[in-house]
This record gives C-alpha cells, structure tokens and sequence, in this order.
C-alpha cells in the first residue's frame, strides 16, 4: 500500500500572489463586466498589497486589458482552434501571459512557469499542457515580430489597430476627428498625429488632483508630494503615483482626483462673460461629481444645482461637494425633462453620457467593450440634453456643451444638429478660456488630447443663448 504520508507528497508549488490577484480582477472584468479601476483597488486593499507589489499588479491588469484585442490577433495564430472554442477564463490566462512575455519585463521562463502554476490552480491540472506550449510559442517572437505577422501591411489603419491596440472602429474615428475637428492635424499630418494619438492612448495616465478653490490650494498638495499641473490653475499630479487618499485635503474632501481636460472645461464655463445676474449654475449631468464640486467652488456667492438620474450617483455627488461651503443642492431627476422654469440658469453645463473614447488611457477595459452602436444609441439622449440646457440657461448666459470623446458624432454633429433646430442660440469661440494651452486649432469650439496636452481627449463648444 502506498504512503500517502505528507511528507512523502510531492511539494505544492503555490501561484504569485500578484499574479493571482490580477488575474482575479481581469476576470471580473471581462466576465463580469465589472470597471477595472474600481475592482483593481479593491483587490489591492483586501490583498494587502502596495508598493512593487501593487504596482506590478496595476501593470499586469491593466497592460492585459489594454491590449487585449491585440494579443488574441497573436493567440489566434498561436493556438490550434478558434479561440470563440476557448473558454473564457483559459483565455484570460493566456492574455495575461502573454503581457508578460511581450510587453514586460519578466523573463520568459519565469513567466511562463508562473503562469503553468496559476493555471493549475485556478482551472486544474489538465489545462496547462495548453498554457505551456501556446505561451511557448508566444515567447519566440518579440511584439514588433509578432505586430509585423499579423498586422495588414497594404491597410494602414487596420495595422495601427494591431500595432497600437485600438480596435479598428475607433482608430476610424480618431483620424476623422484629427482630419476635420477642432484642433485637426495640419493637412499632410494626419498620419503622424494618429500614430501619436494612439501611442500616447497607451499610456498609463498620471493622477492627477485639484485643488478646489476656496477651500485648498495647490501649495498644500505640493507640500504633500504633488507637483503643479500643466494648464490648470488648481491641478497638481502625484508623479510617482500613490494612493490620493492619503492626502489630507483628497480625504476630507477639499481637493478630489480629476483630469486636468476635465477642469479645464469646468473652469472655461466659469470663467466666460456673462452680463448680469450670474449667481445660478446648473450642472445637468453631474454624477459622480467632480465637475460638480469645481463649479460650485467658484460660483460667485451663488448656488449650483446638479442634476443626476442615478441615487447612487447623486450620493457621490453629494459627496464630493460636501467641503464645498454655500447652499448647493443635488436633485435626483432626468436633465431631459427639466422641473425649473425656462431661462433659470446664468451658466450650464452639459456634461453629457458619451462613449468614454476620450479616456481610454485610465479605462484600458473600454476600449473593447464599446461598439459603434453605443455611439449611435447615445446620440438622442445628448442631443436630447443639449437642448435642455440651452432651454434651461437665460437670454444672455452661456452653456458648455462636454464630451470626453473626440468622436465627431458626438462632438460637432451634435452641436450642429441641435444649433440648426434652434434660432435663439450661438456658438462662441472658446479659445480665450483656455490661456496658455496650446494646439487649439481654429476653433470656435475644443478638443484637447492625450498627445498633445497630456489630457483625456475633453471636448467643449461654448453655446450662448440669445
């Protein structure tokens, strides 16, 4: 008989724990639908991990997403049957190894033993004779030799798509908005501002905070680790990451996590010239709130009203404008189907939901989960929301129309369908509101982006009721 004694078994080689935890969180991702910024955080909280750690573990996660599509081009030509015949979560793993073995820098032993070791604990023995010979395979290119195999050389958006990891719909988009949008490339350049579009895309984006007016400044961020954002009076960015909630004033609230595009679109409503009355500001898409907060530290001894359809999101809402000193309300309600008078408002703004291209460097998950038809689907509700924004400002006030897409169905047509249907409004060269930043095109209405103002992709036209 044989002796199953312990210490006659063969030893269990555990999995990484990083690798473990990521893989976790890819899954909840991909099968779950769940946002990877948020489910990342978590895990790295209940695991405990930080430093090298967790930043090994963001790389792993994020790096994976990103390029998702791109690496089934490769496993695609890797793996025996269609991977439509993969299960789901084996699928997973060999995505995250083959990050690893492409775009890290981790040997291609070690990472290919790590992730045997994974598969077998997570999916059972039997899996990882096919890990082990697929991810074998993968080793023996680079990721230029891999891109050059299966990318289309006689079509040049459908290589950018494999070369730089954005499926071939966007990258479409994207050169639209770089050929005829505002801020376009010069004529002959588009290609190369493509290309750069997508590298900068890529990259992992810096956290950025903002001071609120009246409440922190930018000194106290600084002093706390921070150093001061390019354009935005009140930005400061955490160079070498970190957790923001350590900061005193990100934790009680006077200062927040926001984009640098973001506030400058909130600070160029703020700051256009309004006749009059300006004491009452609406934000009518205003979850979670960043936005919100920033308005409401500026409104001249008024109050801002934010608009959210969504309780949970008007909580945090709530939230962030909770350090924010004066009467502001948070209203549970559709900006579409306004409960105020016409013409109650002096400023608006109309944030409105949109497909999310602009910020693909902080959602690397996004960009393999929307599909043109989330565009087209989209489209009424903005137009619809612009509309009621510009009914709900006075004769006289301004509304800031935002997107964070540069998708021009959801930028210029928009403003241009809703603007053709109405007599009583205007658009207004923005340019002005935005000192010192460069590369604004010829306006009248703005596009930042990540190559070449090292924002999200923020879009604005600045409409005027007459």
């Amino acid at each position: 008989m044989s002796d199953r004694s312990p210490r006659n078994r063969a030893p269990q080689v555990r999995p990484d724990r990083v690798r473990r935890v990521a893989y976790q969180v890819i899954r909840q991702v991909t099968a779950e639908g769940a946002y990877a910024n948020l489910a990342l955080n978590k895990a790295l909280r209940d695991a405990r991990l930080s430093g090298r750690d967790a930043a090994f573990c963001t790389e792993l996660v994020h790096g994976t997403l990103r390029w998702q599509g791109t690496y089934d081009a490769f496993l695609a030509r890797s793996v025996s049957r269609p991977l439509a015949d993969l299960d789901p979560e084996l699928l997973d793993l060999l995505r995250l190894g083959t990050h690893q073995l492409l775009n890290m820098r981790v040997d291609s032993y070690a990472a290919v033993n790590e992730m045997v070791t994974l598969t077998r604990s997570e999916l059972g023995q039997k899996r990882t004779g096919l890990v082990n010979a697929v991810l074998r395979k993968i080793s023996q290119r680079s990721l230029d030799q891999w891109i050059d195999t299966v990318a289309p050389r006689d079509d040049s958006l459908g290589f950018l798509a494999i070369a730089e990891a954005h499926p071939p719909w966007v990258v479409a988009a994207f050169e639209r908005a770089l050929s005829d949008g505002p801020g376009a490339a010069p004529p002959g350049d588009e290609a190369v501002e493509l290309e750069r579009l997508l590298i900068a895309d890529n990259e992992p984006p810096r956290v950025t905070l903002v001071a609120r007016p009246g409440v922190a400044e930018v000194e106290e961020l600084v002093a706390a680790g921070a150093a001061p954002g390019r354009w935005s009076p009140y930005a400061a960015v955490l160079e070498g990451g970190g957790d923001p909630g350590r900061i005193d004033a990100v934790a009680s609230g006077r200062a927040g996590v926001q984009d640098e595009g973001s506030q400058l679109v909130a600070i160029a409503l703020a700051s256009a010239k309004v006749d009059g009355d300006d004491a009452n500001w609406l934000d009518l898409c205003a979850g979670p709130g960043g936005k919100s907060a920033l308005l409401a530290s500026l409104v001249p001894d008024g109050q801002l009203t934010a608009v959210e359809p969504l309780k949970h999101r008007a909580e945090l809402v709530r939230s962030n404008l909770r350090a924010i000193p004066g009467d502001h309300k948070v209203l549970v309600g559709d900006g579409t189907k306004p409960t105020w008078p016409a013409g109650s408002f002096d400023r608006v703004l109309a944030d409105v939901p949109c497909s999310g291209l602009g910020a693909l460097r902080r959602r690397p998950e996004a960009r393999w989960r929307r599909t043109p038809e989330d565009v087209v689907e989209l489209r009424p509700l903005q137009e619809a929301l612009l509309e009621s924004a510009i009914t709900s400002v006075r004769p006289g006030g301004v509304v800031a129309y935002v997107t964070c897409s540069p998708h021009p169905d959801e930028t210029r047509a928009v403003v241009d369908a809703v603007l053709g249907r109405r007599s009583d409004a205007s658009l207004e060269d923005a340019r002005a509101l935005f000192p010192g930043v460069p590369d604004l095109g010829d306006g009248p209405d703005i596009q930042l982006w990540p190559h070449l103002h090292g924002t999200d992709a923020m879009y604005l036209a600045l409409i005027r009721r007459s």
